[in-house]
């Protein structure tokens, strides 16, 4: 198992994650989203895994000018540019990602 957690330091959620694999002794690599923001690779990673949707943080301030964004494209490309628009967290197993707090979907990874 190959965990990444990418997510903001001031989070709720991925700190809840952390400890998820941090009591079951996973090792996992944490990502700061904020700092070191996404690869467009591990972008469209995601997306593939669990589709755009699901990615924007509906409960941001900015969430309505990205829902009115046209293609697919353009709302990837503002999710690369303004990274606080991410939902956080995601984590990351190969090929297979979860947006969200999910220990139902991390359990059927161990």
């Amino acid at each position: 198992m190959n965990i990444q957690i990418f997510g903001k330091a001031k989070c709720f959620d991925t700190k809840k994650a952390e400890r998820y694999f941090k009591e079951r002794r996973i090792k996992y690599q944490f990502v700061d989203i904020l700092k070191y923001g996404m690869s467009r690779g591990e972008l469209n990673a995601v997306r593939n895994a669990v589709g755009l949707d699901a990615m924007a943080d509906t409960t941001d301030e900015d969430y309505p000018l990205f829902q009115y964004l046209a293609t697919a494209d353009a709302k990837m490309e503002k999710l690369y540019e303004v990274p606080y628009l991410i939902k956080t967290p995601i984590v990351r197993n190969g090929k297979q990602a979860t947006v969200g707090y999910c220990p139902e979907v991390w359990k059927k990874w161990e």
